[in-house]
């Protein structure tokens, strides 16, 4: 008897610990992408400083070529509306039909849909306006945050979240994980190589998005504890009765 007492002891502390370290991390990567969000803020509309901004447009005009300027294209291109939209009903389409995982399928819309909605809320309170001298065509709307650069973590954020959960071979998931985390990058230099956004716009694009990613990953998590525990039961046993 003793021995299923100190049992089902360990078998609480460590999910105690688990759990302790999964909150410990979630907040402490919230709290350091919002205080380099509010650094960045205070830096560029506070204290008015632009010369991080500068030096970036600086190094990246050097870069400056046609071959450079296509490649550049087909990133910013990947971080847009037109490719994201389409790209979130096909993973919703994936995990409603084929994989047939319910709380999947609400994941992806709901991350993607209220960072959008943050991201223009965050665009109208700051009200900056975009750089004056694009290097091809005048993008529309404000410039801070970066909607590419938040957008791009969520959906590959998002992307790399379940790959983790569902892949077991971990060469796998170091790889894509690595492509993906390349790939969000280069969604953001491109918005500065094409000058339609600062640097200072893209890196606080980033610190919102991954906010918003790691917070609406936990509510949801929460949502779908609770349903499970209250919910499906109560579901399940309907037709029995």
């Amino acid at each position: 008897m003793l021995r299923y007492v100190r049992h089902g002891v360990k078998r609480v502390y460590a999910a105690i610990a688990l759990l302790s370290i999964e909150i410990i991390v979630l907040l402490g990567v919230f709290s350091l992408a919002l205080l380099a969000f509010i650094g960045i803020a205070k830096m560029i509309f506070k204290e008015k400083k632009e010369d991080f901004d500068l030096h970036a447009f600086n190094f990246l005009a050097s870069h400056v070529s046609d071959i450079n300027t296509d490649v550049m294209q087909v990133f910013t291109f990947l971080g847009t509306h037109t490719f994201l939209i389409p790209a979130n009903l096909m993973l919703v389409a994936y995990f409603l039909f084929i994989k047939k995982h319910r709380w999947y399928s609400i994941k992806v819309p709901v991350v993607a849909l209220s960072s959008l909605l943050l991201m223009f809320c965050l665009k109208l309170i700051f009200h900056r306006d975009r750089p004056l001298t694009p290097l091809l065509e005048a993008a529309q709307g404000y410039s801070f945050p970066s909607g590419h650069a938040t957008m791009s973590i969520t959906f590959y954020g998002l992307i790399i979240f379940l790959v983790w959960q569902n892949e077991k071979k971990a060469w796998v998931k170091w790889i894509l994980t690595i492509a993906l985390v390349l790939l969000i990058n280069f969604i953001g230099v491109s918005r500065v190589y094409l000058r339609v956004h600062y640097a200072s716009d893209v890196l606080a694009g980033f610190c919102v998005g991954l906010m918003w990613l790691f917070l609406s990953l936990w509510i949801l998590r929460k949502i779908e504890t609770f349903s499970r525990k209250k919910v499906d039961p109560v579901v399940q046993q309907a037709p029995a009765a």
